[in-house]
């Protein structure tokens, strides 16, 4: 038999995870996390969430991490102060994190949060049905370019826009993410947005 003198071509872990989301949009994320491939986790915090953490930037009350993964930043984010929840589709890194942390029950097996863009809206209405009026929002937009196809998928500030204001939240900033991997410097923005309160009229 011949050899053509190749070497059988070798997937990375992101071909991996965009092959088993591609085949089965919700059951591939459990798949992913089963075989490791998990690309987007840092084995760390996210620098900008460690940030804001460490220098008072966030709100005090109760928070919620949706797509928690392993849960690095729902343990930068917690304190005396602030009691933090993190929720992930998948029910291994679940039983995993659970299992390797202290956190044991702020982690949740739920599905909320989806980077699929036809079910934004939906995710858009979740977040405004769960967060309380003059709560805030925090967004990492990534990423902003024009590759077709994905996971991940292209997004825009617009397209945050387009499914948040409707809903009564207002951008209070949206900035460069200058704290952003490397990987993802440049087309990375983070955005928080806060819900208004409701308005009452008196009718006397």
């Amino acid at each position: 038999m011949g050899n053509s003198g190749k070497a059988p071509a070798v997937e990375s872990p992101s071909d991996i995870f965009q092959r088993l989301v591609r085949e089965d949009s919700f059951g591939g994320w459990e798949k992913t996390w089963k075989v490791g491939a998990t690309p987007w986790d840092l084995g760390r915090p996210t620098p900008i969430i460690k940030h804001l953490a460490e220098t008072g930037s966030l709100p005090k009350g109760r928070a919620l991490v949706p797509g928690c993964g392993t849960g690095y930043d729902v343990v930068a984010m917690a304190c005396p102060d602030r009691y933090v929840t993190g929720l992930d589709i998948s029910k291994t890194v679940v039983e995993q994190s659970s299992k390797t942390s202290s956190l044991g029950s702020q982690l949740k097996n739920l599905i909320l949060f989806s980077t699929i863009p036809s079910v934004r809206p939906l995710w858009a209405q979740r977040i405004e049905k769960l967060l309380k009026p003059s709560g805030e929002l925090i967004t990492l937009m990534f990423p902003l370019d024009e590759r077709s196809g994905g996971p991940p998928y292209k997004v825009s500030v617009s397209d945050y826009e387009k499914v948040l204001i409707p809903l009564g939240f207002e951008a209070i900033s949206i900035v460069d993410n200058e704290l952003a991997i490397r990987p993802r410097k440049g087309v990375e923005k983070i955005g928080r947005w806060k819900k208004k309160s409701p308005t009452f009229h008196s009718t006397l």
